[in-house]
């Protein structure tokens, strides 16, 4: 074999070096344990649709501990007081005095009153009527993009409690989660940015409920990209691999172009596709519109990696030694 040869067939040693080297450090990034089957994380969200629990045709209150409530009775005489119940239910009336309010709804806890006013001899017909001041069912919780107690006396909507919160930031989903004591499942709805059918979303909600407010969801970038990082998604906006590329810088010179990757992960799955961001850009290929907490990793091809940080200069002296040690 002439020495000629050699250079030649060291550089393609060397080029396929590199190109399995990139490989499996690309592969190595996304090689770690797999999750359990029963973790919790990125599950899908289900809408609620059921217009029973959604616009309930009634719900009454049922009374506490700590409830603090407004006795009044319509008629001869003038009978109104604002009492606490307390921590075992019990709340002392003029009148009457000790009455057990734990767990009744406010009309079974209307008619135990007049029943008991009658009993006494103070009222022939009473007309009792019970009104929540405050108390933990007299408040509606926000949590999440959004802190606050709303007071909330009978039934109120779903966006005038929001409003009432201080409104939705620009980084809240507008798929809402509303806990609900009785339901077995939380309430999911959600909003969308469309005025004309936000009312359809515009569900009762009741004292006790607690609404979770989640954040939008981001796209990360991560690789051969000018600058990563997390991206937020636009209400009801699709987000494409191309959009992406843009708000990141776009693609580096060492990215291998070929081998851009996105990961899904939904629940304990994790999905990757491989897309040649190439073709995208030239519209050879369609632009992949991407979802909440996918990654988008363009991995580091090695020899442009080289010749960006060293220069022609660098790959030569590497193939020198190459052929160095060939000879």
């Amino acid at each position: 074999m002439s020495f000629r040869n050699k250079p030649v067939r060291s550089l393609r040693l060397f080029t396929a070096l590199a190109v399995l080297f990139a490989c499996l450090s690309a592969a190595a990034q996304f090689s770690g344990p797999a999750l359990p089957p029963t973790t919790g994380v990125n599950r899908p969200t289900t809408l609620t649709t059921d217009p029973a629990i959604l616009f309930p045709a009634s719900r009454d209150v049922v009374l506490g501990g700590g409830d603090v409530i407004t006795v009044r009775v319509f008629g001869p005489g003038d009978y109104a007081a604002t009492v606490p119940i307390g921590v075992d239910g019990k709340v002392q009336l003029p009148l009457i005095g000790v009455v057990s309010l734990q767990g009744i709804t406010v009309n079974a806890a209307e008619s135990l009153i007049a029943q008991k006013l009658v009993d006494a001899g103070m009222f022939r017909d009473p007309q009792v009527t019970i009104t929540l001041v405050q108390g933990p069912r007299a408040t509606v919780s926000i949590i999440g993009e959004v802190h606050g107690i709303v007071p909330i006396v009978g039934e109120r909507r779903l966006l005038d409690v929001l409003a009432a919160g201080g409104g939705l930031p620009a980084t809240a989903s507008h798929v809402i989660t509303i806990n609900r004591p009785g339901l077995d499942q939380p309430i999911v709805v959600d909003l969308g940015t469309d005025p004309a059918h936000s009312s359809l979303a515009n569900i009762p909600i009741f004292g006790g409920d607690t609404i979770v407010i989640a954040r939008v969801g981001v796209v990360y970038v991560l690789g051969a990209f000018k600058s990563q990082g997390a991206i937020p998604l636009v209400q009801d906006s699709p987000l494409t691999l191309l959009q992406v590329a843009a708000l990141s810088g776009g693609p580096s010179f060492e990215g291998d172009y070929g081998d851009l990757r996105i990961i899904r992960t939904i629940g304990n799955q994790r999905t990757l596709v491989k897309v040649d961001i190439k073709k995208v850009m030239y519209g050879k290929a369609p632009d992949p519109v991407l979802q909440a907490d996918d990654v988008v990793f363009l991995p580091t091809n090695t020899i442009k990696s080289v010749l960006k940080s060293g220069g022609v200069g660098t790959l030569l002296g590497i193939v020198s030694i190459l052929v160095a040690l060939h000879q």
